[in-house]
């Protein structure tokens, strides 16, 4: 047995499955394979998860809590995009600290399938940039630009666990992250001058005010013009 048998038998078993899972390369894994490298028997993994399935979903379960607790263990510093390169950085050493779990989490994908733990990191992401666009500093909507970060960090994750340890250059990673950050933001976020790359100030004040609003849960419109008001936000952040 690979596992240490130190481990209570739950833990064991998720750490299987996930070990499992990940180098599967999308073939069956099977609940012997399961037990076997765990070094428990069937009733146990019945008895704890029900059965193969509630063990997948435990696994993948388990894994969004601990990225989730990475992605908030942070003081927010008043910045929003240095908070952006703090959830980056974070994402990627989640990643190259559990390999197994992560290729499970973003690894598994399946044409035209987008798994709901994808959906749930980007509303992470978007979260921090709503910030970051209610204070002018982005010159596209946060949801976009949130799908872009996270398409890069997620890509460059996997592109670093593929490579050997000792020839892991984590200058990539800061090097398309500041790009990604850059092609997002600002000319007032970069603190240079300038019209933002071609965004027009309208646009851009669009885009701030757009998230002041979703955030700020203003009761000084009714539901229909709040909803009115933020489509014509949307049409005008999402013009060039």
């Amino acid at each position: 047995m690979s596992l240490d048998d130190q481990l209570p038998p739950k833990t064991r078993l998720l750490r299987a499955a996930a070990e499992l899972l990940a180098n599967s390369e999308g073939a069956a894994v099977s609940t012997r394979q399961i037990t076997k490298l765990a070094g428990v028997t069937a009733p146990t993994l019945y008895h704890h998860f029900g059965d193969k399935e509630g063990l997948f979903d435990a696994v993948v379960a388990a894994g969004f809590e601990e990225y989730v607790a990475g992605e908030r263990d942070f003081a927010p510093s008043g910045e929003p995009l240095e908070d952006v390169r703090r959830m980056w950085d974070n994402h990627v050493q989640f990643g190259l600290t559990q390999p197994h779990l992560y290729l499970v989490m973003f690894g598994n994908i399946r044409p035209e399938s987008r798994p709901s733990i994808v959906a749930d990191a980007e509303a992470l992401m978007e979260e921090m940039l709503n910030k970051a666009a209610a204070a002018g500093q982005l010159n596209v909507p946060p949801r976009e630009a949130a799908r872009s970060i996270l398409a890069a960090n997620v890509g460059v994750t996997l592109m670093l666990i593929a490579e050997p340890v000792e020839d892991r250059n984590l200058e990539l990673s800061t090097m398309t992250r500041d790009s990604m950050i850059f092609a997002v933001s600002t000319d007032k976020a970069r603190g240079a001058a300038g019209d933002d790359s071609g965004k027009s100030s309208v646009v851009v004040a669009a885009i701030a005010l757009n998230a002041a609003l979703q955030a700020s849960h203003s009761d000084q419109l009714s539901s229909s013009e709040l909803k009115l008001f933020l489509e014509w936000l949307h049409r005008i952040s999402g013009s060039s």
